[in-house]
């Protein structure tokens, strides 16, 4: 009996020492997992911060060593002067006009052709979506000279319609990419009992289609406004005029040949990320479930 109650004793202590070793590594695992989220976190907040610290002090300040996190005067000068200047207000409203532009047309046409991808398999379908792949590969740069030849041809340099043609032509296959995977996980029985219904296929991607794929229409406007109110190089070759400048290029002018304005340049950029990040917090809820249901597989 003693026996059985002292094996009894043991087995309990050992289960009590595998417990504690198990309570142990669990413990130090999610410590682990802290810290590493903790510097992830460090290392991309650190630089915004920065840049906000940056925009509230006098440029002469920003040169000051060692370097202050906090400014000593928290000075407004540099949002005043952007904000007062008709010429950086015209940069704000040529990127939401042109953003805007491409995004909606880029997104319209994206839902037709990702819808015919999806649903018809017609002679050359996986040639062409080869082919829309193949048109991420080419590096920017190389198509500087093609695209600026092409522009000047059709008499739209330093316009509206030749930057939103342009722009429109880079976020175009990215929102053909999302919105195609993203049909592609919806039955296409929902589009055949439109049709036994009497219904055209036009009734069946707009009137039960389009609303179940409101997520990953989200997920392609956020993604493609961004790629549009970023660009800079084909912002930069394919306009003259000062008033047709966008924010990324009226950033890079505020550089002077003998001075730059750091003050006056992370002020423009914490005001030009604002309706991204806006953007951004009314429509998280659907980003992440509309661009893993729209991932290529």
């Amino acid at each position: 009996m003693l026996g059985a109650q002292h094996w009894c004793f043991i087995e309990t202590e050992k289960e009590d020492s595998r417990m504690k070793i198990r309570n142990f590594k669990q413990t130090t695992s999610k410590i682990m997992i802290y810290i590493l989220i903790s510097v992830l976190a460090t290392i991309v907040i650190f630089p915004i911060t920065w840049m906000l610290t940056i925009s509230f002090r006098n440029n002469n300040e920003v040169f000051t060593f060692p370097p202050r996190f906090i400014p000593q005067n928290f000075n407004y000068d540099a949002y005043t002067r952007i904000l007062q200047s008709n010429r950086y207000m015209r940069y704000f409203f040529n990127s939401y006009i042109i953003s805007f532009a491409v995004t909606i047309f880029s997104v319209i046409i994206a839902i037709f052709t990702g819808y015919g991808f999806s649903r018809f398999n017609f002679k050359g379908n996986k040639l062409m979506n080869l082919f829309v792949i193949a048109t991420q590969t080419v590096p920017g740069v190389v198509l500087v000279i093609p695209y600026f030849i092409f522009i000047i041809q059709l008499k739209l340099y330093d316009t509206y319609p030749g930057l939103i043609l342009t722009f429109t032509s880079f976020t175009l296959p990215y929102a053909i990419l999302m919105l195609t995977g993203y049909f592609n996980t919806i039955p296409k029985a929902l589009d055949e009992a439109v049709i036994i219904d009497g219904g055209s296929r036009f009734t069946a991607l707009w009137r039960v289609i389009v609303p179940i794929t409101i997520p990953g229409i989200i997920s392609t406007v956020i993604f493609t406004f961004v790629l549009a109110w970023n660009e800079f190089l084909f912002a930069l070759t394919l306009t003259k005029r000062d008033a047709m400048r966008t924010i990324p290029v009226g950033i890079a002018m505020l550089k002077g040949e003998t001075a730059y304005e750091w003050n006056m340049m992370m002020a423009i950029s914490v005001l030009g990320s604002i309706p991204v990040l806006i953007l951004f917090l009314f429509a998280q809820k659907y980003f992440m479930p509309g661009l893993k249901a729209g991932g290529v597989k």
